[in-house]
């Protein structure tokens, strides 16, 4: 048994987020209420004691199954009247390690180890701020010469700085998780078990894929699933090595998370094509029939390196795609959007009526270069004059894309000037239009179904092929 707590955040992350989580149908509360409500959520139960947050491990990082729990009764079935918990999922993009990333944590570990945690100082308290925070790790690690694309290795020392900078679990299933074959799998969990972090969507026998990964959050049990669409064409080693995306294999795994016991369920999937926006027919379909599911509470997802869109359906949020968290991509070689993402936190209610995301915040994030800080696009313009423009640019592009309604909200809500005020001197070519656009609240961007986006702009370097990272 592995206990895992954070401390309480410190600085202003709850400060940004606006009290509006609300049933449909319900009474509107008051806003000081809901305040207190979240403060809980988020601050007082983030003091977690040793136990908080638990997950239990065999040797090899595998959850271990728990004692056969009764399937969850249906919510539509359940007695109502026993009070609720709230709970704060974190999800962001994807940790796409290039060559140019990997040298830049030497340098911070002083030419004699891989330092990556200072990359991630200043969206820290954010990660910790969540109850349960979950990454993506794209890149496989291993202890042979580090390398970036095409065929990826990341030093193990990625894996310290992920538990360093507060995500308790990773999704391991994506488009590069064989580039080492089973060995880069193996020692990509071998890792992530040293540095205690939690893991699913690859596997190092077929006992462990059967397994589901559930934790106990806030004394709520929560299992995460992963699974990836492709593999850059690279064949699993076996049937159980990586967690391919098809509807029968998530739905069945997820039907036993809850037989195991999970009262939440969430799934993450590393889909789309690459650089558009708009979610490919994939995605749609996929998502459609997973969300119709009652065993599966919330369905993310990234891969395409820019923002999706968070839409509804079939009565449930789904977070198309998170964007990058950290890459070398550029508009260099890519849709300037690459260098944006976003961090998104998934509220959740669990009570007698079952499980429900109630409330999805998102923070945009913009990855500065040549240090590859990667920095809340929203707040860190107005301390880092340099970028301020670019900050400003990279938040409209994914506030543009992902949406706000009455369930979907950005960190913060707006930015500190809006339209038809004077812009900044520095405002970037298309910030003021972008923001304006944002501001104006169309349709698309003010009810809870946000407009569909339109295709990003093709890359300025020609043309690309599925699963292509041109730097290095």
């Amino acid at each position: 048994m592995v206990n895992r707590s954070a401390a309480a955040p410190r600085g202003g992350f709850w400060s940004w987020v606006e009290p509006r989580w609300r049933r449909r149908g319900a009474r509107t509360r008051p806003a000081g209420r809901w305040r207190r409500t979240i403060m809980l959520s988020g601050v007082v139960a983030l003091a977690i004691a040793a136990g908080g947050c638990t997950t239990a491990g065999r040797p090899g990082g595998h959850a271990v199954r728990p004692a056969r729990a009764s399937p969850a009764t249906p919510a539509q079935h359940r007695r109502s009247g026993s009070p609720g918990v709230q709970l704060v999922v974190e999800a962001s993009g994807d940790l796409l390690i290039h060559s140019a990333i990997f040298d830049r944590a030497l340098v911070l570990g002083g030419g004699r180890h891989y330092d990556f945690a200072p990359m991630f100082t200043q969206i820290k308290p954010y990660i910790r701020g969540a109850d349960l925070a979950l990454c993506h790790v794209e890149t496989p690690m291993t202890p042979a010469p580090p390398a970036g694309y095409p065929t990826f290795n990341t030093p193990p020392a990625l894996a310290t700085a992920i538990a360093q900078t507060g995500w308790r679990a990773c999704s391991t299933a994506g488009t590069h998780s064989l580039d080492q074959g089973q060995t880069g799998v193996d020692d990509t969990i071998r890792a992530l078990d040293r540095a205690g972090v939690a893991h699913t969507g690859t596997f190092s026998s077929a006992a462990a894929q059967k397994t589901p990964l559930i934790m106990t959050v806030k004394g709520v049990r929560v299992a995460f699933l992963a699974y990836t669409e492709l593999t850059n064409g690279i064949p699993s080693p076996h049937s159980w090595s990586v967690n391919r995306a098809s509807a029968a294999q998530i739905l069945a795994d997820a039907h036993r998370a809850r037989a195991d016991g999970a009262q939440v369920v969430i799934v993450n999937i590393h889909w789309g094509d690459q650089y558009l926006a708009q979610p490919s027919g994939f995605q749609l379909a996929l998502a459609s029939q997973l969300t119709r599911s009652p065993d599966i509470t919330a369905v993310v997802g990234q891969h395409v390196h820019i923002v999706q869109p968070i839409r509804i359906l079939n009565g449930k949020l789904v977070v198309f795609g998170e964007g990058n968290l950290i890459s070398n991509q550029t508009s260099a070689c890519c849709p300037a959007a690459s260098q944006d993402g976003m961090i998104v936190l998934v509220a959740i209610t669990v009570d007698s009526r079952g499980a429900r995301v109630t409330f999805i915040h998102y923070m945009p994030i913009w990855v500065r270069h040549p240090d590859f800080a990667v920095l809340p696009a929203g707040t860190a313009w107005r301390t880092d004059p340099t970028d301020a423009a670019a900050l400003r640019a990279s938040y409209a592009r994914t506030v543009a894309v992902a949406g706000r309604g009455p369930d979907i909200q950005p960190i913060p809500a707006h930015l500190l000037y809006k339209a038809g005020k004077r812009p900044p001197r520095d405002a970037a070519p298309g910030e003021i239009e972008a923001v304006a656009a944002v501001m104006a609240g169309p349709a698309g961007l003010t009810s809870a179904r946000p407009a569909r986006p339109r295709r990003a702009s093709p890359p300025a370097a020609g043309p690309f092929r599925p699963g292509m990272q041109t730097p290095r």
